[in-house]
């Protein structure tokens, strides 16, 4: 199932009695549990019928007496374990069955209680007992990471869901700028959305003018100039960024110059070139394909393999590596390398 899935079931009151929700993408994970946190129980049977817990500061036995009281007028109790990753879950014990009071719990869960674990940033070990016996009885949700070339999809869809409609330019410079963080990403979408008015299509402007991100000078601008080999927009753009650091921190500027010039090199591994062809095989919407067809033109396969040889010694620089140099004359030197 997926987490819109689970949240449908819960508010339908199609409930389990056990929940382990794991995996390496946390925002999947919280947007279920805060979900049930915030909507499970009414506000007057939350004081009676809502227990919270975080791993590193409770144990199973604190758990489990949580779990076992029976609801106070209320259908349902709700034991949520956040940060479930930190707790010490114990040993199970293969020999002595019914001597692991977790596992006897977990084979026996009570109808009553809804029991929720957040298990987050890794994957669960699936081989335990009670891991299978949460899958038995309950519902087991693992949460995954997006691949990159998905996320200005799901961020379409994400605005989709609530009333809205970003265009593909919109989408993909929020998955440039913001990276791969689900729920950084959807706070930005949130603060968008109170300044577009619903039904109003979220544009590039929307997008630069609400999450701070220069109209002339940004990364996207950047990886134009250097596709068309434009060394005075190049030359302005590097002189922005040295003067407004945290607006373009040189991490976020290598990052996103190492995927558009991985993309440039597969671009010349590519033999069937059609447009559809080349956004699958890039990973991208057919709208930006034209960038990476200008910018393969522009760079062989061998200076493409040099530049990302380039881009991976200046971020070793970055960090300290052979350097003491700021981050505007790291970028000023990579940026004569890369053009010339």
């Amino acid at each position: 199932m997926t987490a819109s899935e689970i949240i449908s079931d819960i508010k339908k009151r199609r409930l389990k009695p056990l929940y382990l929700l794991h995996g390496e993408e946390p925002y999947f994970i919280d947007l279920v549990s805060d979900f049930a946190e915030q909507n499970l129980l009414s506000d007057a049977e939350k004081g009676f019928n809502q227990t919270v817990l975080y791993g590193k500061d409770t144990d199973i036995m604190t758990v489990l007496g949580a779990a076992k009281r029976y609801p106070m007028m209320s259908d349902c109790q709700l034991v949520l374990v956040k940060e479930a990753q930190d707790m010490k879950w114990g040993k199970e014990d293969d020999d002595k069955k019914g001597m692991d009071p977790l596992l006897s719990y977990l084979e026996n869960p009570l109808s009553g209680t809804v029991l929720i674990f957040c298990y987050k940033y890794g994957k669960f070990d699936k081989r335990k007992k009670t891991y299978k016996a949460i899958e038995k009885n309950g519902l087991v949700f693992e949460s995954t990471a997006l691949y990159d070339n998905k996320i200005p999809e799901w961020i379409e869809d994400n605005a989709a869901g609530k009333g809205y409609k970003i265009d593909q330019q919109a989408s993909a410079m929020m998955a440039e700028y913001l990276g791969n963080d689900l729920s950084k990403i959807a706070n930005e979408l949130d603060k968008l959305m109170l300044n577009v008015s619903a039904g109003q299509t979220i544009t590039v402007r929307h997008v630069q003018e609400n999450i701070g991100i220069s109209k002339e000078y940004n990364v996207f601008e950047l990886q134009s100039a250097l596709g068309r080999k434009d060394p005075y927009k190049v030359n302005q753009i590097i002189n922005y960024f040295d003067a407004n650091p945290k607006a373009n921190p040189i991490v976020l500027v290598m990052a996103n110059l190492n995927n558009f010039f991985s993309k440039v090199l597969l671009y010349h591994y590519v033999k069937e070139r059609s447009s559809q062809n080349l956004a699958a095989e890039l990973g991208v919407k057919p709208f930006f394909v034209k960038d990476y067809e200008q910018a393969a033109r522009s760079y062989n396969y061998g200076k493409a393999m040099q530049i990302i040889s380039l881009l991976r010694e200046y971020d070793l620089k970055s960090k300290g590596v052979d350097s003491n140099d700021g981050p505007g004359e790291l970028l000023k030197e990579l940026m004569f390398k890369i053009l010339h």
